[in-house]
């Protein structure tokens, strides 16, 4: 025999494939070992037992790898290398050296080792038998490999060499649970679960067909979409698929169409929606697809979605059932809403709308059918499917009345009126009637308790909100007796009018004298005073305003014009006071803040401007001012001129004057003024115009209107 330290030089690098191994799997050892396979489909459950001592597994490692048949024809698999030791606590195998295993000298069909194993073959070794196993989701293959280990003094546990086999096949990206074992009694076992690489791994992108996938390029057109197949390798078979991807399932029907290689196909822009998807794929078994659903964003095709979608509602049941068919899935919301006219606004029923779901029909549990019900679909804030139950054979009438009522804490009901978009308390709508008079909130509330008044809407759990449709005819009735009552009370005061005709008469005669074309003051003229402030001239802006129309014509001052242009101020004003004296016309004094604070110097001695008027009047011993004496006020101020010309003559009782005080800024007549006939405005105006209109107008009542307005116009410039 030779010696064993010759048996371990011998380069035995790879043993010959034999067994029933499938041509493209290979195994290989390291040196020192001597290994064949022995059968590459075996049944897995059923390798038979071998000696006691066998061999131990000391490691499994699993490494990718491809098996190729040609330069770009290869398929993914796992390559399985194994670690080979014997069993610890054994210095020598206590188990009879062989030359192989029963049955294994010719693989049981007449195999033998191959010459180069001739050597080995003669010197006493190890025979052991390994068995490798790989499970996947879809399938199972078990291997068997027969092992021979030189008979040499070798330590317990010490590495022997390696086995590696490869190798296991599996598809792209799925997983592969790897099992290896020996036939000794003690079968330790070492498992590993490894992913099969996909087509991220770099050596699998250029030599595996499947990954290998073409690309889809869009472009529309006015009348077609081109999609175009980019780089499809010429020779290879690709199918192209066109199919609408919908929640319920994508693997719906759609289109195919096989080509070989690159290549372009027309579609009408008609069939383009917003969930038409494209996908391409080779035709190989297990392939990635490409996929690409470009017009989810068009406006155009969800147009065309919505014009092939319909909405459809079902009335078989106690409860509305409704169902929403379109090519797609629609991202939108059903929303029950109540349409008393046909052409009129549908309003939303509160609380009570739900998202579209799939294709299938969608129930309203607790909504009641009623012919004022119709659904409308919403999506992006437009209503796009309406569908109503007017047509419909249904209890209810359309003139209903849609009452809301909601529970609230403590027992207590609320009704409100559901109409023109807004939902009205029930107190408010029965005594204003929206149009429909004789509604009395008493006796709906009466209806809705007694369940006269049909329920649309109850809720599942009894609490919240409830909808209730009232007959709206049976309250018409009492409309009619309310019309029938104001037509006789009509009539009574027609008759009433034709009794007192006469009198009538008069009083109309008397309403044309007071608003006829010529007005009540035509022909009088009157001169305004009043002082240089905002409230004064506001107030005398307005008053002006008032008079013109009674045929008052009024000067106001201070005032404009060419006059005071050339003249000046207190000129002017001297002037106009003495045309107004010598006329006859009347001298309105309006008294405010300032004015009664020129009037109070008047009465404490001070003389507002010297020597004005001196022509016309000097001042009585009392108001006459010494020589000497310095104005306290500006000589513009033309109120305070005014008083130097309108106290003499007060004094005197010459002249037509009349003071009018704002009531609201001035509380009483100074001394110096209290000789005229003095009214507070605006309460005051009836006898300010009589005033004004002279001893032929004292007596009497003026019209209201006339009053009205000149209150009105004082009251709006005070305020101010």
């Amino acid at each position: 025999m030779r010696p064993l330290g010759q048996l371990l030089l011998l380069p035995l690098l790879l043993l010959a494939v034999g067994g029933r191994g499938a041509p493209r799997d290979t195994l290989a050892c390291s040196q020192g070992l001597a290994c064949r396979l022995l059968d590459t489909d075996m049944l897995c459950g059923t390798e038979p037992l071998g000696p006691g001592c066998g061999l131990v597994l000391a490691r499994l490692q699993l490494e990718p790898a491809l098996r190729c048949t040609g330069p770009v024809a290869c398929l993914p698999c796992l390559e399985a290398r194994l670690r080979l030791a014997l069993p610890p606590g054994t210095g020598e195998p206590r188990c009879p050296a062989s030359s192989g295993i029963p049955g294994a000298e010719d693989g049981g069909k007449g195999e033998r080792w191959s010459p180069m194993d001739g050597a080995a073959s003669s010197q006493p070794n190890i025979t052991g038998l390994l068995l490798l196993s790989g499970h996947a989701y879809a399938f199972s293959r078990c291997v068997a490999v027969e092992v021979r280990v030189p008979l040499a003094p070798t330590l317990p546990g010490r590495p022997l060499g390696w086995v590696t086999f490869r190798c296991f096949e599996a598809p792209l990206g799925s997983e592969l649970h790897v099992t290896a074992y020996t036939n000794s009694r003690s079968r330790r076992r070492l498992s590993q679960w490894q992913r099969v690489p996909d087509c991220s791994w770099p050596a699998a992108q250029a030599a595996v067909p499947q990954c290998q996938v073409p690309r889809l390029q869009v472009s529309p057109g006015p009348k077609e979409v081109v999609v175009e197949v980019q780089g499809a390798m010429a020779g290879h078979s690709y199918t192209l698929r066109l199919y609408h991807n919908q929640s319920h399932g994508a693997g719906g029907s759609g289109r195919t169409v096989t080509t070989s290689g690159p290549m372009n196909y027309s579609l009408p822009a008609d069939e383009v929606l917003p969930c038409l998807c494209l996908q391409v794929w080779p035709e190989t078994q297990d392939p990635p697809r490409a996929t690409l659903c470009p017009f989810s964003n068009d406006t155009e095709a969800w147009e065309r979605l919505w014009a092939r979608s319909q909405l459809v509602l079902h009335t078989g049941g106690q409860a509305l059932t409704c169902s929403l068919s379109a090519p797609c899935d629609l991202p939108a919301e059903l929303v029950p809403c109540w349409q008393p006219e046909p052409a009129g606004p549908c309003q939303a029923l509160p609380s009570l709308q739900q998202p579209a779901v799939g294709q299938g029909p969608q129930e309203f549990g607790g909504l009641q059918p009623h012919p004022n019900l119709c659904m409308q679909v919403w999506s992006g804030g437009q209503v796009r499917l309406t569908q109503c139950l007017r047509d419909r054979a249904l209890p209810g009438r359309t003139d209903d009345l849609l009452l809301l009522e909601r529970r609230e804490r403590g027992g207590n009901a609320s009704l409100c009126a559901l109409e023109q978009g807004t939902c009205t308390p029930l107190s408010s709508f029965a005594s204003a009637g929206a149009g429909r008079p004789g509604l009395l909130e008493q006796e709906l509330r009466q209806d809705v308790a007694a369940g006269q008044c049909r329920q649309v809407w109850h809720p599942e759990n009894g609490t919240g909100v409830m909808l209730w449709a009232c007959p709206l005819h049976k309250y018409l009735r009492a409309r009619w007796a309310l019309v029938w009552m104001g037509v006789l009370l009509g009539a009574a005061c027609l008759l009433l009018l034709l009794l007192l005709k006469k009198d009538v008469k008069g009083w109309l005669k008397s309403l044309r004298a007071d608003y006829g074309s010529e007005g009540p003051l035509r022909g009088r003229r009157a001169l305004l005073v009043h002082a240089a402030e905002p409230a004064a001239e506001r107030a005398a802006c307005a008053l002006t305003a008032a008079l013109h129309p009674l045929g008052l014509a009024v000067v106001a001052a201070p005032g404009g014009g060419s006059g005071v242009a050339a003249w000046g101020p207190l000129p002017w004003l001297h002037a106009q006071h003495r045309r107004a004296l010598r006329d006859g016309d009347t001298i309105i004094l309006l008294l405010s803040p300032a004015a009664v604070a020129a009037a109070r110097r008047w009465d404490s001695g001070a003389r507002a401007v010297p020597g004005a008027g001196a022509t016309e009047s000097g001042p009585g011993p009392r108001h006459g001012p010494g020589p000497d004496e310095v104005p306290t006020v500006a000589p513009c101020e033309v109120f305070a001129a005014a008083l130097s010309c309108a106290v003499p003559m007060l004094a005197a009782g010459n002249g037509r004057y009349v003071v009018a005080r704002l009531e609201a800024l001035v509380p009483a007549v100074p001394p110096a003024l209290r000789a005229a006939p003095a009214f507070a405005l605006p309460s005051e105006v009836g006898g300010f115009l009589r005033a004004l209109a002279g001893p032929g107008r004292r007596r009497g009542r003026w019209p209201e209107p006339c009053v009205a307005a000149v209150a009105e116009g004082l009251q709006r410039a005070v305020g101010e």
